[in-house]
C-alpha cells in the first residue's frame, strides 16, 4: 500500500507534455496572443518609422516636454518615464501571479490569470522604453559621447540599447515558458528556468535606467540648472529598483514557500544588497544607501499590502536590507571610498556577515522558516565571495555613474566573470540535497473542528529511524497550498513541535479536504525530503487522490515530485539540461550586454588629462 501511494505521488500523466492541464497553453490563446503582439508591434514600428521620417511630430513634442519637466534630453525623459511605469506594472503583476499560485495552484489558461496581463504588458513597457530612447534621437544626433551608430546619421543611447536587450530577454521567457511546458510539463516553482529568464531581464533592466540617466545627464544643456527634489528621488528609486530587482529571486521564501535550500536566502540577499547599496553610496553620496533600502521597503510595502489585505493573496515578507545599509554606510566614512573597488570589496565582505547577522534578526522574527544555528557555517561559506565579488561588481556600476575611470578591461571583465562563478559554485553547491533512503514517517490524525466545511486534522509524527534528522533541523513543517481562497488565503504552515527523538506533534489545525495540498517538509542540512499527508486529485494531469487517513506510514521522497506533480518524470534528462543550457547562454549574453554597456560609457568619459573636469564620488 505504501507503495502505491508513492507511485500516485510521482506519477503524472504524459499529456501534460502534450499540451494538456498541467502542459502548454491553449491553442486559440497562443494565436490570440500572437496577433495582439503582431498588431501592437506593427503599430509601434509604424509609429518609429513615421516619427524618423519627420512624417509625425506628436512623439518628438511628448519627449521635449518630459525633457523640460525632468531637465534631462528628450531621449532620457519619456524613455525612464516609460521604464518606471513599466518595472512597477511588472512587480505587482510578478508578486500578484505568485501569490495566485500559491494560493490557487495552476492557470486555466495563460489569459485566465488576471496578474499574467500587467507581468507582459510591464515586460513589453521595458522593451518600448528601450526602443524608444534608440528611436527619439534624429538628423545624426548623439545622444551622448557614448553613443552607437544604427545608420550613417542614426545614433542610439547605450542605456536603451541595453535596455531593450533586457526587454527582449524577459519577453523570450513568455513564449519560451509556454514551450517548455509542453516538453516537461509545468515546473510550479519561480526557480524554473524560463521564468528566470523574465524575472532576470525585468530586473537588471534597472541598470539599463541607469546607465541611460546618465548619459542624458551628461549631455543635458549647460542651462538646464540644477537637479530638484524630483529628480533626486527618481535616482533614490532607481537604486531602489536595482535592489528590488536582484531581491525577486527569493520570493519563493518570502511567501514560505521556498523549494530549495535555506542556505540560498542569506546569499541572494546579500548578493542583492551589494550590488545596489554599494552602487548608490559611491554615486549618490552620504545616507544614499539607507535611503534606497527604504524606498525599496516602501514600494515593495505597498505591493504587498495591496496584494495580501487587498486582493485577499497569501502573504508575503521581504528583507529589508537596513543591516547592510548600515554596513556600507559606515565603511563609506572610511578612507577606503576613495578606493571605489576596493570598497566595494570590503563593503561586500561586511555585507555577507555583520549585514547578514542584523538582517537575520528580522527573518527570525516575521519569516515562516527563521534562520538555524546549524545553518550558519554553510550560509558564510556560500554568501561570504558572493557578497564580495558582487560588491566589487556594485563599486564599478557606481564608478560608470560617476565618470571614474574603471580598472583595466581584464580586471574588470575578470571581476563580472569570478562573480558569474562565484554565483554559479554557490548555486551547485545549494542545489546538492539527499533523501533518506529507508526512512518512513507514522502519522496518527485527529480530527479538530472543520474549517468552512472542510476537514481539518492535528497530527502526531513519528520518523523512522527516529534520528534520520538531528536536533536541530532547519525546519520539520506542514505545508498547506493551493487550496483556493479564501480557506486560509490558499496557504498553510505550521513548524512542528518536538516532543521527542524523531517525534513531532502539531501546534495547530491542518487542512486535509478539497484543493488542498497539504505534506510535511523536512530540511535539515543537505537532507532536503517530504512526505504527502493529503494531495487532492487533479484529473487533468492524471494524478490520484493521497488521501489523510486517521493512521498511516509513508517514505520521505523527493520533495520535488510533491510540489511538482505537474511535471512529466518521462522526459530525458539530457534534453532538460540542454534545455537549461541554452537559457543560461541568453543569461550570460544579456550579463555580457549590460558589462559592455558599463565600460563603452566609461571608455566615453574624459581623460585623465582632464580629470579636473570629471565629478568625483560624493563624499
Amino acid at each position: 500500500m505504501t507503495v502505491g501511494l508513492f507511485d500516485q505521488v510521482s506519477s503524472v500523466s504524459v499529456l501534460a507534455a502534450e499540451g494538456s492541464e498541467g502542459g502548454g497553453a491553449a491553442i486559440n490563446e497562443i494565436i490570440g496572443l500572437a496577433a495582439t503582439g503582431g498588431v501592437v508591434t506593427a503599430v509601434l514600428l509604424w509609429i518609429g518609422w513615421m516619427h524618423r521620417q519627420h512624417k509625425i511630430t506628436w512623439l518628438r513634442k511628448l519627449a521635449d516636454w518630459s525633457g523640460h519637466r525632468f531637465k534631462r534630453p528628450s531621449w532620457v525623459a519619456l524613455p525612464v518615464a516609460m521604464f518606471i511605469s513599466s518595472i512597477i506594472c511588472a512587480l505587482f503583476g510578478f508578486i500578484w501571479d505568485v501569490s495566485l499560485h500559491i494560493g490557487n495552484g495552476r492557470d486555466d489558461g495563460a489569459l485566465a490569470n488576471p496578474a499574467h496581463y500587467f507581468i507582459l504588458i510591464g515586460l513589453f513597457g521595458i522593451f518600448v522604453a528601450g526602443c524608444t530612447a534608440m528611436v527619439l534621437p534624429l538628423d545624426g544626433e548623439r545622444p551622448g559621447p557614448a553613443a552607437v551608430r544604427i545608420t550613417d546619421d542614426w545614433y542610439a543611447p547605450v542605456g536603451g540599447i541595453v535596455m531593450a536587450g533586457c526587454g527582449l530577454y524577459a519577453l523570450l521567457g513568455f513564449p519560451l515558458d509556454d514551450v517548455w511546458h509542453r516538453i516537461f510539463g509545468q515546473d510550479v516553482t519561480l526557480w524554473g528556468p524560463t521564468h528566470l529568464m523574465m524575472i532576470g531581464g525585468a530586473g537588471f533592466s534597472t541598470l539599463a535606467a541607469l546607465y541611460l540617466e546618465h548619459e542624458g545627464r551628461k549631455a543635458r544643456p549647460a542651462d538646464a540648472g540644477p537637479d530638484g527634489i524630483g529628480l533626486k528621488f527618481v535616482q533614490y528609486l532607481a537604486f531602489a529598483g536595482v535592489l528590488i530587482g536582484a531581491s525577486v529571486y527569493q520570493i519563493e521564501f518570502d511567501f514560505g514557500v521556498p523549494q530549495f535550500r535555506e542556505v540560498f536566502q542569506p546569499m541572494l540577499i546579500a548578493a542583492a544588497a551589494a550590488l545596489a547599496l554599494i552602487g548608490a553610496r559611491i554615486f549618490m553620496g552620504r545616507g544614499a544607501a539607507l535611503i534606497a533600502a527604504l524606498v525599496a521597503i516602501g514600494l515593495r510595502g505597498i505591493v504587498a499590502f495591496i496584494v495580501a489585505p487587498v486582493l485577499d493573496a497569501p502573504v508575503n515578507w521581504f528583507p529589508l536590507y537596513l543591516g547592510g545599509a548600515i554596513v556600507v554606510e559606515l565603511l563609506a566614512l572610511t578612507p577606503l571610498l576613495k578606493r571605489p573597488v576596493v570598497f566595494g570589496l570590503v563593503a561586500g565582505l561586511g555585507i555577507g556577515t555583520a549585514g547578514i547577522w542584523l538582517e537575520s534578526l528580522w527573518i527570525n522574527s516575521v519569516y515562516a522558516y527563521p534562520w538555524p544555528t546549524s545553518i550558519w557555517t554553510e550560509a558564510l561559506t556560500m554568501t561570504v565571495p558572493v557578497a564580495v565579488l558582487t560588491g566589487g561588481c556594485g563599486a564599478m556600476v557606481g564608478m560608470v555613474l560617476t565618470a571614474q575611470k574603471l580598472p583595466r578591461r581584464a580586471i574588470g571583465a575578470g571581476l563580472v566573470a569570478l562573480t558569474v562563478l562565484a554565483i554559479g559554485g554557490a548555486a551547485a553547491n545549494g542545489l546538492r540535497y539527499d533523501v533518506p533512503q529507508n526512512a518512513t514517517a507514522a502519522f496518527s490524525l485527529a480530527e479538530a473542528p472543520p474549517v468552512n466545511g472542510q476537514r481539518y486534522v492535528t497530527a502526531d509524527v513519528r520518523f523512522n529511524p527516529p534520528d534520520v534528522i538531528s536536533d536541530d533541523p532547519n525546519w520539520v513543517s506542514v505545508l498547506g497550498w493551493q487550496g483556493g481562497l479564501p480557506n486560509e488565503r490558499g496557504q498553510f504552515v505550521d513548524n512542528l513541535e518536538k516532543v521527542g527523538p524523531g517525534h513531532y506533534v502539531s501546534t495547530k489545525p491542518m487542512p486535509v479536504a478539497g484543493e488542498w495540498k497539504t505534506l510535511l517538509r523536512v530540511h535539515d542540512g543537505k537532507t532536503f525530503t517530504a512526505v504527502p499527508i493529503y494531495l487532492a486529485g487533479d484529473p487533468g494531469i492524471g494524478a490520484q487522490e493521497v488521501p489523510a487517513q486517521p493512521q498511516f506510514t509513508r517514505p520521505f521522497v523527493s520533495e520535488i515530485t510533491i510540489l511538482q506533480r505537474e511535471r512529466s518524470p518521462d522526459i530525458p534528462q539530457s534534453l532538460w539540461l540542454i534545455g537549461c543550457l541554452v537559457v543560461l547562454a541568453c543569461t550570460l549574453a544579456m550579463i555580457a550586454g549590460i558589462t559592455w554597456g558599463g565600460g563603452r560609457i566609461n571608455n566615453s568619459e574624459p581623460s585623465e588629462s582632464d580629470a579636473e573636469l570629471q565629478p568625483s564620488a560624493q563624499a
